[in-house]
Formats: C-alpha cells, structure tokens, sequence
C-alpha cells in the first residue's frame, strides 16, 4: 500500500446522508455505506478540506450548513489564514481552510487538497505501523504530527494526537463505539491500525 484510495463514511441513515452531501457538494469526495454500528462522542478523525482563499471557504461552509450541518466553530480569521469547522449530520466533522487571509477574486469552489486526519493515541507508533506497510513520510514534527506523500491519491492522510485533533475541532476527546469510517488502500486484504480505523482494498482513482 502505498496510498489512500478512498474514504468511506459509514451511516445510519443512508438516504439523509446522501441527501446532505449532494446538497452541501461534499459528496465529491466520499463514499457513504449504511451502518448501524454504535459510535458515541468524537469518532477520532477530522476531514478537511484546503482551498484557496476566504471566499471559498465561506461559500462551502455556507452550503454546508444550508444543508443541515452544524458550526462547531464558525468561521474566522486566525494567525494561520482562515477557514472553519462543522459537523454533518452522520456526525463527521468538516474544516475548511485557507492560508490566505484576503481574497484575490470571486468564490470558485475549487479544492485545492482533501486531508484525512486521523486522531491517534501513539502518533510514532501509528507512523510506524503505516511506513512499514508502504506509505512514506512527506513532512513530520517529531510525535505530535505526521503527513504522507499522497502520489495519485486523491487524499492526503496526516496523524495527529487525538485529543490535540479534539481540540482543534472543538469537540471534547470522548467517544466510543464505531469510528464509523472505512478507508481503502491499494494492496491486498484488509488490516486494522493501532487506533481501530479499518482499511479494505481499493484502486486509486485521480480526478480528471
């Protein structure tokens, strides 16, 4: 495995949850699977998405939340750009963000990068465990934070300590049951990481 393929999120309502993510347009990049297996609390992962500037931001939280999500934390500048959290009705939580602070032109709904952050108890060991099964490293600040090369994938996955990715969510760090969340990869079979998150096998599709 040498890349994430795709990112399957599990629900307990498959037709409501279709219905937000073709309205709010975040469908484009995931895939979505009936489940009713419990999950309570933060589910351990974040999905973000970066984009250019701060009208692209506003537009997608706006159809977001026009869509039945939730702010977590509404939109606003920071020290590093822009951007905003929100949680989707199947419970997934969305940020979107921007290193710009002013807008260059109109909103264009371009995404520029589509980040998979898991929450990970040991980040070393979890690095660990995803090197020796083939992902490589593209940037990392000791155990706090690892990102891999993404190659064709169209999905950057990053490790972050899970109550540090808590918090930046805004959300507290309890939860249990179900990450409700199944990630494909190139490779045979399927595996579980250190953290409970699931992988199965999947072939790389890059956009057109």
């Amino acid at each position: 495995m040498n890349a994430i393929a795709s990112v399957t999120l599990e629900v307990a309502d498959l037709q409501a949850a279709d219905r937000f993510y073709t309205a709010s347009g975040l469908g484009a990049h995931v895939r979505l699977r009936a489940s009713d297996v419990p999950a309570t609390g933060f589910r351990g992962f974040t999905l973000s998405l970066t984009v250019s500037q701060p009208a692209d931001v506003r537009l997608l939280v706006d159809a977001a939340l026009d869509a039945g999500a939730t702010v977590l934390k509404p939109v606003s500048k920071s020290f590093w750009g822009y951007g905003g959290v929100f949680q989707a009705p199947d419970g997934t939580i969305w940020k979107i963000a921007t290193s710009a602070k002013k807008d260059t032109g109109p909103a264009t709904g371009r995404v520029d990068q589509f980040v998979l952050l898991l929450g990970a108890t040991d980040v070393a060991e979890t690095r660990k465990f995803y090197v020796e099964r083939g992902l490589t490293v593209a940037k990392s600040f000791g155990k706090k934070y690892v990102e891999f090369a993404a190659g064709d994938s169209p999905v950057k996955l990053a490790l972050y300590g899970r109550r540090a990715l808590a918090k930046d969510a805004g959300v507290p760090v309890d939860g249990e049951g179900s990450h409700r969340i199944v990630l494909g990869g190139e490779g045979p079979g399927s595996f579980t990481d250190p953290d409970g998150f699931a992988w199965e096998a999947a072939a790389v599709t890059t956009a057109p």
